[in-house]
Order: structure tokens, then C-alpha cells, then sequence
């Protein structure tokens, strides 16, 4: 069941070497959707055409592209800065982003940004990322490079997928280095987008829900006061008028209330936050009989008397047990 009006997550997604955006969807899509069901997807292609043969004519049509050049040895790079240059201004247009994705060129683009957004060279006014998922990346050698991007540990949540058979192995290693508490996970495979056994996509899938649900708790707050003062409930008088709650607010309450997966770890969170939200359904409850209007109203779905009445009904105890809020809501 997916909000009406949901803001969903964005996360920038970049192709491999002399391959496009359209190729990168395809090698994702081998993934199960529901692992970035509540994030939007952008592939955009790289900005020069490709310069010589690419690897996958045989298997996907052309255009192909490219996000910069470099020699054998991967320390001398031409249009380097010119690609990280746009990249910069499509964040800055199109963003903000909350995560990056790439396959090799890509992933090690990535990376690369986030360490310069690490130490505040580029994207100054960008929020910080939430997420990166690295497919055969690697880093920069350039040493006056490498210096100033891995200069410092980069706090972003990290998933780096490493092939036993990749010709990237060490390199994709090493990268995992440059990043706090990354998450590793191997696979059989080589160079290329890997289908996941049960395990990966059971890890991947609560790394992508924890960064929604670390989202949805820093916008309600840490305890019921904050809760309150988020939708603006703090007066009780019968003469006030209802103030309208905020609407992206409302949403990632009855996301979390509707998810039904969750963890043991997950479940306490949520019950944590539950709490704050039953504090102040209660006194949303309580203003609406003074005022008998309805209340939070999303587009075509609206929360009415009767839904909010069954939401205090049940006690914490049964929040355990997701289905039975999936019923009311």
C-alpha cells in the first residue's frame, strides 16, 4: 500500500564505462523492486560519447557514453573535473539526492564525490548523503587526488558489492577502506551487476528501510513534546482553531505504520516512535471532538474520526504486530 502524495527518497544512480543510464536500469532491475521501493531512481548518461568499442555491443543497443577517460594505469584522467563539474550542477538542479549508486566508472565517480563532499570542496549547500551502494568500485590513484577525497573516513551508510572473479576485486576492497563501517557483500561473480541469493537482499533490503526509517525519526523527534510541536498540537483550548499538520510529516507516519517487514531492532525503533505518535493522535483526537472536523487530510486519503479512535484503541503491545495497523489504515 503506497501513501497518496508520498515524497519518495532520490538516490543518483551512475553506469559503468561506455555503457548508458538505460543500461545500468536494466542491470538493476535483476534486483527485487522492493529494495528501493521508497526511493526515485535517476540514470542519467554520461556526458561524452563513448570514445571506442564498448563491452556490451552484443548485448544492448547503442548509444553508449562515458564519464571521463583515463590511461591504463587508472592515474591520469582527462575531463575529469569537467564531469565532476556537471555533476555537481545536475545535484544542485535536479536534488537535493539522498544516496548514489554506480557500477564500476560509476561507482568510483561516486565515491569520489562523496569524499570531496566530505571535505567541503563541492556541494556545500547539498545535505549530506544518506547512502551509497558501490558495484566493483574503486578509488582514484592519483595520489593528489586520492589525498584530498580519502583524506578522511567518509561518514556515509556504504553497501560494496565484490566479485571473487571481478578484475576490480583488490581495487573494490580497498575502497571499502575510505568509508566508516562499510558493509560488504561478496559474490560468485565478475565484473557486473550481481543477482542477489536471499541473504544479500534481505541485508539490502533493511539497509535501504533503516535509511527511511533514520529519516522518519529525525523529522518527528526524539519524544512525545517533539511530536507534538511537529504538528502543531500543543493547544487544547476548544476556541483554537485546528492547525493543519504538516503533510510530509503525516506521511512518513503512516509509512511507518504500515510497514509490515520489519526487524526485531526495526520494531523497537518503530515502537519507540509509535509512542510519540499515539501521544499526539490522542490529542489530535481530543481537538477534533471539540471541534468535530476531520483531520489530516492527504490528497484523496484522509484520516477520519473513526480511524483515529481505533489507532488509540490499540494498545503498544499490538504495534508488534504490523497487520493489525494495516487493517485500520
Amino acid at each position: 500500500m503506497e501513501v497518496m502524495g508520498e515524497k519518495k527518497m532520490k538516490i543518483l544512480c551512475l553506469h559503468g564505462f561506455r555503457t548508458s543510464g538505460n543500461f545500468l536500469r536494466k542491470q538493476i532491475s535483476k534486483w527485487d523492486p522492493s529494495i528501493f521501493a521508497h526511493f526515485e531512481m535517476e540514470f542519467p548518461d554520461g556526458i561524452f560519447p563513448a570514445g571506442g568499442k564498448s563491452e556490451i555491443e552484443s548485448i544492448f543497443p547503442p548509444p553508449y557514453f562515458e564519464w571521463f577517460q583515463y590511461n591504463e594505469e587508472f592515474t591520469e584522467y582527462e575531463n575529469l573535473e569537467e564531469c565532476i563539474s556537471y555533476l555537481c550542477e545536475y545535484i544542485t538542479t535536479k536534488g537535493p539526492f539522498d544516496g548514489l549508486l554506480g557500477f564500476s566508472q560509476g561507482a568510483t565517480l561516486s565515491a569520489l564525490l562523496l569524499g570531496y563532499m566530505e571535505q567541503g570542496k563541492i556541494l556545500k549547500e547539498q545535505p549530506p548523503m544518506k547512502l551509497f551502494v558501490s558495484v566493483s568500485g574503486a578509488k582514484f590513484r592519483d595520489p593528489s587526488i586520492g589525498n584530498v577525497a580519502y583524506k578522511d573516513v567518509i561518514k556515509v551508510k556504504s553497501v560494496h558489492f565484490i566479485g571473487e572473479k571481478d578484475w576490480l576485486k583488490i581495487p573494490s576492497q580497498e575502497l571499502t577502506t575510505a568509508f566508516q563501517n562499510p558493509l560488504i557483500i561478496r559474490h560468485p561473480q565478475g565484473h557486473t551487476v550481481p543477482r542477489l541469493d536471499d541473504a544479500a537482499l534481505e541485508t539490502l533490503k533493511t539497509c535501504t528501510r533503516d535509511i527511511v526509517l533514520s529519516s522518519t525519526q529525525s523529522c518527528l523527534g526524539g519524544g512525545p513534546n517533539e511530536a507534538c510541536k511537529h504538528v502543531n498540537i500543543e493547544n487544547l483550548e476548544e476556541d483554537k482553531k485546528l492547525e493543519k499538520p504538516n503533510k510530509v510529516e503525516i506521511q512518513k507516519i503512516i509509512w511507518l505504520l504500515k510497514e509490515n517487514k520489519p526487524n526485531q531492532v526495526q520494531v523497537k525503533e518503530q515502537v519507540k516512535q509509535l509512542g510519540c505518535i499515539h501521544h499526539s493522535m490522542s490529542l489530535l483526537y481530543k481537538r477534533y471532538l471539540n471541534q468535530k472536523q476531520k483531520i489530516m487530510n492527504i490528497r484523496r486519503r484522509t484520516i477520519s474520526k473513526e480511524m483515529i479512535q481505533m489507532l488509540i484503541a490499540v494498545p503498544p503491545k499490538s504495534w508488534l504486530k504490523p497487520s493489525a495497523l494495516i487493517v485500520i489504515l
